[in-house]
C-alpha cells in the first residue's frame, strides 16, 4: 500500500487542471524515487493514478512514458523487478491503449532481469511484447531484434530448444532484416545452437562463415575460427567432414589457433595419440564432453573413428586384435565401430569374421605416408590458385581498362 502522503498527493492531482498535471506528477515521481522507503508500492500507486479514467488516455500516455524513463534509472534492481512485474500486470487490461508504453516497460524489466542474470524471466517478459498490432507499425528489424534477444537469453540458460524456436522466427524474415548487428547475432546463435545440439558439422560451417565477417574484431574472428576447427574435429568422420577440414586447413589463419596441431593431423590422416587428445579435451565445453549412448564421449567417438580411417590409409588389412590395440579399445569394440562406419558408407572395406580381419578398399591402404604429404601439397596448390583468382578478380574490378589490355596482349 502506498504511503499516506503519496496517496493523498496523487488523489489531489487526479482532479487538478490538465496544464499543471505533468509538472506536478513529475515532482511526485522524483520524490518517490529519491525516498527508498516503500518505493515499490508508491511506484505502483503512481501508475494506477496516471492511468486512471479521470486522467484520460491522451493525457496518460505521456505521463506513463515519462515514468518509464525514470523507472529505468532506479538503482535498486529488486525494487525495479518487483514493481515492474506488478505494473505490467496492471497495464495488461489496458494494453490496447498503452501498447507502446507497455513494450518499453517490458524492455526495461527485461534489462533488470538480465542484470540479475535471470535470463529465463527476461525471455518470458520479452515474449509478451506485442509485435503484431493494428495500433502501431513494427518493422521486421524491430521484430528480429526482440526475437534475437529472446534467443540469446535462452542460450545463456543452455536451452537450445526454446532458442531454436525464436531463431526459426527470424529465419522467416532474415532477408528483409537490414541491421548488421542482428544478422551477426543470428549467425552466431545459429552456430551455438548447432554446437549445443551436437550438429557439429553445421556448427563448424556457421562458425567459419562468422570468422570471415570483416566487421567483427580480428581477435573475435580468430575465436570463431577456433570454434569451427573444434566442431569439425568433433564431427562424425566421413566425406563431408573431410571437405570441411580441408577448408579449415587451407585457411591461412588456422596456424594461429591452438587447435591447429590436431587439425593438421586429422586432415593428413595421421593417428592421434592419447596425450594429444587429452590436451585438446581440456579446451572443450561441457556439452562437448557429454556421454553418448555407448558410454563414450563425443570426442572419444570422433577420435576413434578418425584413427580407424587413418589405419585404413596405412594398412590393406588388419586383424581386429591388432586394430583394437592401435585404437586403444578391445577387438569387439573395434569391429563394432568399423562395421558401423561401413554401414553408413564412411569407410570402404569388408569384414571377414571367420578370420577376424578387416580388409580396406581405400586407394591408399597399404602404402606409405607419401600419399599424405601429397594431400597437403595439393591443398596448398589449390589454396594458392584460389588466391591468384581473387587477385585477378580484384584487378578486373578496380582497373578494367588495364586488365583488358593485359588479357588481349
Amino acid at each position: 500500500m502506498a504511503s499516506s502522503s503519496v496517496a493523498s498527493r496523487l488523489s489531489e492531482l487526479e482532479g487538478a487542471p490538465t496544464q499543471q498535471r505533468a509538472a506536478e506528477y513529475n515532482s511526485v515521481l522524483q520524490g518517490i524515487i529519491a525516498e527508498a522507503e516503500n518505493s515499490e508500492n508508491n511506484l505502483i500507486a503512481y501508475v494506477q493514478s496516471t492511468t486512471s479514467d479521470s486522467i484520460g488516455v491522451i493525457n496518460s500516455r505521456p505521463l506513463l512514458s515519462a515514468f518509464i524513463e525514470q523507472y529505468r534509472q532506479i538503482p535498486d534492481n529488486d525494487v525495479k523487478i518487483s514493481a515492474g512485474t506488478q505494473i505490467v500486470q496492471l497495464l495488461a487490461p489496458k494494453i490496447i491503449s498503452f501498447e507502446q508504453q507497455d513494450s518499453e516497460l517490458k524492455f526495461a524489466l527485461a534489462d533488470a532481469y538480465e542484470a540479475d542474470e535471470d535470463f529465463t524471466n527476461s525471455a518470458k517478459t520479452l515474449q509478451t511484447i506485442t509485435l503484431e498490432s493494428s495500433q502501431r507499425s513494427v518493422s521486421d528489424d524491430e521484430k528480429a531484434r526482440v526475437w534475437m534477444r529472446i534467443c540469446r537469453c535462452y542460450l545463456e540458460e543452455e536451452d537450445p530448444t526454446n532458442a531454436l524456436t525464436y531463431l526459426n522466427k527470424i529465419k522467416q524474415i532474415y532477408y528483409t532484416v537490414t541491421d548488421n548487428t542482428t544478422r551477426l547475432q543470428f549467425q552466431l546463435s545459429q552456430a551455438r545452437i548447432s554446437d549445443s545440439q551436437r550438429n557439429f558439422l553445421d556448427a563448424s560451417s556457421a562458425y567459419l562463415l562468422l570468422s570471415n565477417e570483416a566487421v567483427i574484431d580480428a581477435e573475435e574472428r580468430l575465436q570463431a575460427l577456433s570454434a569451427a576447427i573444434t566442431c569439425a574435429v568433433l564431427a562424425p568422420a566421413g566425406p563431408q567432414r573431410g571437405k570441411q577440414l580441408a577448408k579449415l586447413y587451407k585457411d591461412d589463419r588456422a596456424t594461429n589457433t591452438p587447435e591447429y596441431g590436431i587439425l593438421e593431423k586429422i586432415f593428413l590422416d595421421r593417428l592421434l595419440s592419447p596425450s594429444e587428445v587429452a590436451a585438446f579435451a581440456n579446451g572443450l565445453k561441457e556439452h562437448q564432453l557429454a556421454k553418448t549412448s555407448d558410454g563414450s564421449t563425443v570426442l572419444d567417438k570422433a577420435v576413434l573413428e578418425h584413427n580407424l580411417l587413418a589405419v585404413s590409409r596405412i594398412y590393406a588389412n588388419i586383424t581386429f586384435q591388432d586394430l583394437g590395440a592401435l585404437l586403444g579399445v578391445d577387438a569387439d569394440r573395434a569391429e563394432m565401430y568399423a562395421s558401423g562406419m561401413m554401414e553408413s558408407k564412411r569407410l570402404s572395406g569388408s569384414i571377414d569374421q571367420i578370420a577376424g580381419t578387416i580388409h580396406f578398399n581405400t586407394k591408399e591402404g597399404g602404402h606409405n605416408n607419401v600419399k599424405m604429404d601429397l594431400r597437403a601439397w595439393d591443398a596448398n596448390v589449390q589454396s594458392l590458385a584460389e588466391e591468384v583468382e581473387k587477385v585477378t578478380t580484384m584487378l578486373q574490378r578496380e582497373e578494367p581498362a588495364w586488365y583488358e589490355q593485359q588479357v588481349s596482349a
